[in-house]
């Protein structure tokens, strides 16, 4: 089989860490690195033994497909061109700056018949990916995303830098229609937000209440998920997961169940019901890597993107809601 041939795009945090897991990525040959840093561009090239593309023209033209790691300003820009010439775009999160701009790119890529999947990576952690035999259908979400102050991510506010892993995952469980958002938020170390809450209610009653914060001392990546006969933790992080599941007394509980007696005893009443405590296997996966597989895939099998352009320019849209409110 004919490899696709990709190239990065930006050789920032991100862009150095798609590089090195290109190199084997099946079906993929990394044929190049671009940055406008030309200095940092050697730099990592150098490391990772590729070329370095002395114009973003030439690194379009000389790619089957390409990772958009530059900063989210120029997402839009670099797409746009990518796409023009029939290039596949796995771009990094937030898709673009701003709603507007993800919708043309959306029409453009439809128009061209071409993969863009966007690198909400979230959705290939470990353990979430644990919980893919589990029928997840959450009523209560509360999700908390906390990290150090960290200058590279400054040229957006804590909204599309860190609560959009959060309202994509959130979308992406309830799917149900949003009906009313509720935040507030503060800038302390920047002109945008750095700490910002959001309550956000669905059509279907489900609420969902994400907090994010660029200016913690202790970084946190946990949500909490709870459902009829369940609560389900999940810690992004140390990529754990464990499930609290409300079963008939006579039910079998599957693997490596066990009475969840950290809960308490049930009430009389329910004496016919009984909660078992599990920790699903979480595999051992490297979130970008098993991305960048299904980029791929898509492109050989035109199959759908694993996280469409269409999903993460409504979760940039309710970005934007919340990062209004906030004013």
């Amino acid at each position: 089989m004919k490899k696709i041939k990709v190239s990065v795009i930006g050789s920032g945090h991100l862009g150095s860490i798609h590089t090195r897991l290109w190199k084997s990525t099946p079906n993929a040959e990394l044929i190049g690195l671009y940055d406008t840093d030309s200095q940092r561009a050697y730099k990592i090239a150098n490391e990772n033994g590729i070329n370095i593309f002395n114009s973003l023209d030439n690194a379009i033209q000389s790619s089957d497909a390409v990772t958009i790691s530059a900063p989210t300003t120029f997402h839009y820009d670099i797409a746009e061109k990518c796409i023009e010439s029939g290039v596949h775009c796995l771009i990094e999160k937030p898709i673009t700056s701003t709603y507007n701009e993800a919708r043309k790119l959306i029409e453009l890529s439809k128009n061209k018949n071409l993969v863009v999947q966007v690198g909400h990576v979230e959705r290939f952690n470990p353990a979430l990916m644990a919980l893919k035999d589990y029928n997840l259908n959450p009523m209560f979400i509360e999700a908390h995303r906390l990290s150090q102050f960290k200058p590279r991510a400054i040229d957006v506010s804590v909204i599309l830098d860190l609560m959009i892993h959060d309202i994509d995952i959130m979308l992406w469980l309830v799917k149900s229609k949003v009906e009313k958002i509720d935040a507030n938020g503060v800038a302390v170390l920047t002109d945008t937000p750095d700490i910002a809450n959001a309550r956000i209610k669905f059509e279907n009653g489900a609420v969902a209440n994400l907090t994010a914060s660029r200016i913690s001392a202790n970084p946190m990546r946990k949500l909490r998920m709870f459902q009829s006969n369940a609560y389900i933790s999940i810690d992004f992080g140390n990529q754990e997961v464990e499930v609290f599941r409300l079963l008939d007394v006579d039910e079998t509980a599957e693997g490596n169940a066990i009475p969840a007696n950290m809960l308490g005893t049930l009430e009389a009443g329910l004496t016919n019901k009984k909660i078992v405590f599990e920790k699903p296997l979480v595999p051992e996966i490297n979130a970008i890597a098993e991305e960048q597989k299904s980029f791929i895939e898509a492109i050989i099998n035109g199959s759908p993107a694993a996280v469409s352009a269409e999903e993460a320019a409504e979760a940039l849209r309710i970005a934007e809601l919340i990062s209004e409110q906030i004013g």
